[in-house]
Order: C-alpha cells, then sequence, then structure tokens
C-alpha cells in the first residue's frame, strides 16, 4: 500500500471529520480496505460480534462524540445493520456507514454473485438504505472525492446518517491527498428574521408573570446545550421530556422532573402546562415519551425552538438556529426578570420516598432503581434499555454530569449492550453502566466479549425479571410468547474472558445488590449483576404507559 487511495482519502476524511474509531464486522469485499484501516495513524477498528451489535456501537459513538462510523460488507452484512442505521435516522444520530461491495466489472457483468440476490441487480440493497439514510452514494473512481466529501459534510450536519458503497476496486484506485478543510457548516440565521423573532418574545414576555422551560434531545443533538444551560443559569423552572434527560442538570434547584404528559407528576404538569410563557426547546415528543401523546400545551403560550426555526405562538421565525434563539430568549428573560417570577422556582417534584428497606429485603422494581440511582456517580455514563430500565430510571434524579442514553422512539430491545460499545469508546474517561432486561441482553449479549476484549470497565446491571415484562404489561401478563430462556447470567463473563478479569454476581436482596454495585465500582473490570425481580413488578410510569398503548393497539384494530 504505498500509492495514495480511495481508501486513503475516505480515512484521512473521517479522520478530519473528527472519527477515531470505525466499528464493524469484515466481509471478503471489505478486507483490502480493512488493511488500509490498520495501517492509519489516526482511525482504529472495533470489530464487533455481528453487524447489528455494529451499528448499534457506532450509533453509542456518535452521541457521545458527534460523529461515528460503521463497515459492512455487500448485502448479508449491511442488512443485518440496517436496523440500527434506521434507529439512528429515527433518532437524529449522525452514523456514516461504508458498505464494501463487489467490484465494479463484478458488478457489470450481472452474474449470480454471493452476498447478492443472484437477479445481476446490485443495487437492491441501497434502494433499502436509501429510506433510512439522508444521503447515499455509490463511489466511482472518478468522483469518489467529492462524493466522499458531500457525504460526510451532509451527515455532519444534518446529523442523520448517510451511506457509502465502496467497491472493492474503487477501493484501491488512486486519488489526490485532501488539499482543503471539510467546509464549515453553513450559517442558518437570518440577521431580519432574529430580530423579528426577538420583538415577539419579548411582547409575548411582557404579557406574562411566570415562565419555564421544556426542553429535550434535539437540543443536544444541534450542538446548543451550552445555550440551554445560559438560559437555564437564570434559576427558570424547568423540565425535560424522559429521552432528554442528558440535556440539563437534574441536580439544579429549578429542575421540576420528566413531563410525560398526564403520567407527569402532579407538580410537573401544573408547571408546565400553567406557565404563562412557556419555552420549549429541541422538543419532539413521541408516544412513549408524551403519556401516548396526551401533553396539553397551549400554544398560543409557547416559544417553541427548533433546530433551525421557531415560533411564538402561531408567528413562526425561519431560518433561525437554535442556539441564535436561545441567546434571544436568555437576553429578554433577563432584561424582564423583574416582572416575572422566577426567585422562588418550584423545587424538583419529587414524592416522599419510603423508608430504605431491609439488607435482607427481596429486590423489587422500587429498590431495585432508588439502589442504582444512589449508586451512581457524576461522570458516569449510563445506557438504559427500552423497558423496565428507562421507565425504571424515569422516576430517579440523576447525579450531576451523569450522561442518560436511551432509545424511546426506534425502542429497538437490545440496544444498549452493543452501543455502550461505541459510548465507553468514544469517552474512555466516564465510566460506563448498562441497565437493561434479561429479554433485551438475550438479543446482543455476543457483545459482552467486544466489551471484554476493548478492555471497557462496564458495569453492567441484568434485569432478571424472567421475560418480556414491559410486553406482558401491555397484553399477554401469562401467555407463553413473552417467556423466554432461563440464563444463569453470572456464568457469562467467565464464558466470554479467559483471563479472569471479568466476573459476575447474582443479587437478591437490597444487600447483595448494595454491595454488589460497590465492588463493582472499585473493580477495573468488567462486572455483571444479575438483580433478581418479581417478573410481574413494573415501574410505576411503565404501568402507566403500558396500559396507554394497550388502549391505544385496542383503539387501531376497534
Amino acid at each position: 500500500m504505498t500509492a495514495y487511495t480511495v481508501a486513503d482519502y475516505l480515512l484521512d476524511r473521517l479522520a478530519h471529520a473528527g472519527v477515531r474509531h470505525l466499528f464493524g464486522v469484515p466481509g471478503d469485499f471489505t478486507l483490502a480496505f480493512l488493511d488500509h484501516v490498520e495501517a492509519h495513524p489516526l482511525i482504529e477498528w472495533v470489530g464487533c460480534a455481528n453487524e447489528l451489535g455494529a451499528g448499534y456501537a457506532a450509533d453509542g459513538y456518535a452521541r457521545m462524540h458527534g460523529l461515528g462510523a460503521l463497515s459492512t460488507t455487500f448485502g448479508v452484512g449491511e442488512l443485518a445493520a440496517i436496523n440500527a442505521v434506521a434507529g439512528s435516522y429515527a433518532e437524529h444520530v449522525p452514523v456514516i456507514h461504508i458498505v464494501g461491495a463487489p467490484a465494479t466489472p463484478t458488478q457489470s457483468a450481472g452474474r449470480a454473485t454471493h452476498h447478492s440476490l443472484g437477479d445481476g441487480d446490485f443495487t437492491h440493497f441501497a434502494r433499502m438504505s436509501a429510506e433510512v439514510t439522508a444521503i447515499q452514494h455509490t463511489l466511482t473512481a472518478e468522483d469518489a472525492v467529492a462524493q466522499i466529501d458531500e457525504v460526510i459534510t451532509s451527515v455532519r450536519d444534518r446529523r442523520l446518517p448517510g451511506y457509502l458503497l465502496l467497491p472493492a476496486d474503487v477501493s484501491e484506485a488512486p486519488a489526490a491527498r485532501p488539499d482543503h478543510d471539510l467546509p464549515t457548516p453553513p450559517t442558518v440565521t437570518d440577521p431580519a428574521v432574529l430580530s423579528a423573532f426577538d420583538d415577539a418574545v419579548r411582547t409575548r414576555l411582557a404579557a406574562s408573570r411566570s415562565v419555564a422551560v421544556l426542553a429535550d434531545i434535539l437540543v443536544e443533538r444541534v450542538g446548543a446545550e451550552a445555550e440551554l444551560h445560559e438560559l437555564l443559569a437564570l434559576d427558570i423552572p424547568h423540565a425535560t421530556l424522559l429521552w432528554g434527560r442528558r440535556v440539563v442538570d437534574e441536580q439544579a434547584p429549578a429542575y421540576l422532573g420528566s413531563y410525560i404528559g398526564a403520567a407527569s407528576d402532579q407538580r410537573v404538569r401544573e408547571t408546565i402546562e400553567g406557565a404563562d410563557t412557556l419555552v420549549v426547546a429541541g422538543v419532539q415528543f413521541t408516544d412513549l415519551t408524551s403519556g401516548f401523546f396526551s401533553q396539553h400545551l397551549d400554544r398560543g403560550r409557547t416559544v417553541e425552538i427548533g433546530g433551525e426555526a421557531a415560533s411564538v405562538g402561531d408567528r413562526n421565525f425561519a431560518p433561525l438556529a437554535m442556539t441564535d434563539a436561545l441567546n434571544v430568549v436568555t437576553a429578554a428573560i433577563g432584561d424582564l426578570r423583574h416582572q416575572l417570577s422566577l426567585d422562588a422556582p418550584v423545587q424538583g417534584a419529587h414524592v416522599e420516598l419510603p423508608a430504605p428497606a431491609e439488607a435482607s429485603a427481596p429486590l423489587d422494581q422500587t429498590e431495585l432503581w432508588a439502589i442504582v440511582d444512589d449508586f451512581l456517580r457524576p461522570g458516569d455514563t449510563v445506557l438504559a434499555d427500552q423497558g423496565t430500565s428507562f421507565y425504571g430510571m424515569g422516576g430517579q434524579r440523576l447525579p450531576h454530569d451523569v450522561v442518560f442514553i436511551g432509545q424511546p422512539l426506534w425502542a429497538s430491545i437490545g440496544y444498549t449492550l452493543p452501543a455502550l460499545v461505541g459510548a465507553a469508546t468514544a469517552r474512555p474517561d466516564r465510566r460506563p453502566v448498562l441497565l437493561i432486561g434479561d429479554g433485551a441482553a438475550q438479543l446482543t449479549i455476543a457483545d459482552l466479549g467486544t466489551l471484554i476484549r476493548q478492555r471497557i470497565p462496564a458495569i453492567a446491571v441484568i434485569v432478571d425479571n424472567d421475560g418480556y415484562t414491559v410486553e406482558r404489561v401491555i397484553h399477554g401478563e401469562f401467555a407463553a410468547y413473552n417467556d423466554i430462556a432461563r440464563w444463569d447470567w453470572t456464568l457469562l463473563p467467565a464464558a466470554f474472558d479467559r483471563s479472569g478479569r471479568s466476573r459476575g454476581v447474582r443479587a437478591e436482596t437490597v444487600g447483595e445488590l448494595q454491595a454488589a454495585l460497590a465492588d463493582a465500582r472499585a473493580h477495573d473490570g468488567l462486572t455483571l449483576v444479575q438483580a433478581v425481580v418479581p417478573a410481574h413488578d413494573v415501574p410505576p410510569i411503565l404501568r402507566t404507559l403500558a396500559e396507554a398503548a394497550a388502549a391505544a393497539n385496542r383503539r387501531a384494530v376497534g
């Protein structure tokens, strides 16, 4: 590999965009490309157990690092990963999917080649991927440089996945080295629109006595967290959707809790829905984060801020970047603070907690999540899988500087275990904590081996409640289709790790879980904790949402 090739150019451009790790599974159409990856001075290969896990890992990496990359082989590999790519698309996560394809002459010949459908059409899978990616290119030797730049720039700026089909011969074709930087993100805001928005916000606030903020995940996705924090530093009562908990400090005195529509704590709901002016920043309501669309927000009293547009009541303002819109709102509230009720914000909406259970008491969902929350420390990265883990933590107040990641829109169970590989690789300075149900973990457990091989000191809590409990509470509580195989999870670390650095422990009581987590914190290897709870016990938030889901499903077929 002495000549500079398209493969080298692609890797250099990824490195220029900040990518330092490439996740994937090798295949014969990618092997020569992977030689270039191994030789690259800045990008490290992270091989995963399967392509779905690699896609989840790239997603987790992008959520912590800003941009992720995935490599699979043509056909069988890319289709195995397409569920993960679709999740990245649904949840606005910038991942570049590089697919190694048969050489151009092979495709032109139209022969029945392995990993194809045998009909001579090599574009089937690119067309499938076009439905879940924002931009796609099949690279050619003549146009690869421009095509690569366009895909990377578009994925970065739009914060959605992109697709690059890389034929084996094009990968080895000569290319010119980059002679200029990737273009900077375009300026979004029109100054005249910004000025009009400023006037409208001030008019709205002048007629208000109270103001509150509701924030969500799109604040993080568009890079506006710093501006949101400046606004919240004014001690404005605020809440988040469960999806967007990472965008605020839940220890702030003015933090109310999670807003989940009708499933919200009463004080959260009253403050958010009753504010004279409600600033809605980066919010995307989904069924599972809104109590099945039970939110009641009077649009006439809202200032809604999206990624590139905003509104005040029924007046729309675009193009307007979220960062600029938040700065306008912060300045306006600061100037009008004397008339707004900001000095005595509502304290966090917490019910009176019961006294801690005795150490010998059996675990249940209430004690489990209270103990986990008490165990977390600033600097932890927590990935909570969809189901009892995500909604069990929904009732807890996280410590400062805990990054909380879930997937409540795409809601693909098993996502978090491989995603932890990527998130921990992106931020090795943070302690990774995995919270996942036994049914979900069985889907992606193979990448426990990847966690161990990458020497990631994860603390994994497997919620052993004997099956698909979230499904049981929606429908079929005692149905056989919600059962799973029973595993002794504590044996898996030894099976995956011959070095003995990883370990498993079973916890059935309050004291056993507390001791297991304390030991895990002090251990520098992976610890898997099998936390045994009753099969039909669910967190209160999940029960409320499950009942709403069951009702919605009945309406759909009624």
